[in-house]
C-alpha cells in the first residue's frame, strides 16, 4: 500500500507561480512512475504531466508545456510540480498519482487508469 500526501496549492493571480509537492510512503518510490492530473469543475480528469522512475524523462500535456515542470527527489520520496505563468484555465483540483506496476521503457503513461495510487487532491485557483 502506498500513501501519497500532497502539499501546496492555493489561490494565485494570473501569471503567478505555485509549487505542489507529493510525498509518498514506502521504500520503493524510486521505482514508481509518477504523474500529475487535474480536474476542473464540470470537466473530466485531465493528464498534466508524468516523470519516469529515474527522473530522466518527462512528458506534458500541450497546454502546460513551457510553463509547468515536474521533478522528483527519490531520496525524499517526493515529486514536485512547479507551475509558472499560471492561467485562469489552470484552475482545478490537482492530483498526484503513482504507478507501482512494472513500466515499459520509453513509454509515457498519460491515462489515469495506468496509475495505482492517488493523492488526496489539492485546489489550485487562478484569479484575474
Amino acid at each position: 500500500q502506498v500513501q501519497l500526501e500532497q502539499f501546496g496549492g492555493g489561490l494565485v493571480q494570473e501569471g503567478g507561480s505555485l509549487r505542489l509537492s507529493c510525498a509518498a510512503s514506502g521504500r520503493s518510490f524510486s521505482s514508481y512512475v509518477m504523474g500529475w492530473f487535474r480536474q476542473a469543475p464540470g470537466k473530466e480528469r485531465e493528464f498534466v504531466t508524468t516523470i519516469n522512475s529515474g527522473g530522466t524523462r518527462t512528458n506534458y500535456v500541450d497546454s502546460v508545456k513551457g510553463r509547468f515542470t515536474i521533478s522528483r527527489d527519490n531520496a525524499k520520496n517526493t515529486v514536485y510540480l512547479e507551475m509558472n505563468k499560471l492561467k485562469l484555465e489552470d484552475t482545478a483540483v490537482y492530483y498526484c498519482a503513482a504507478r507501482t506496476r512494472p513500466m515499459a521503457i520509453g513509454y509515457f503513461y498519460t491515462n489515469g487508469n495506468d496509475y495505482d495510487y492517488w493523492g488526496q487532491g489539492t485546489q489550485v485557483t487562478v484569479s484575474s
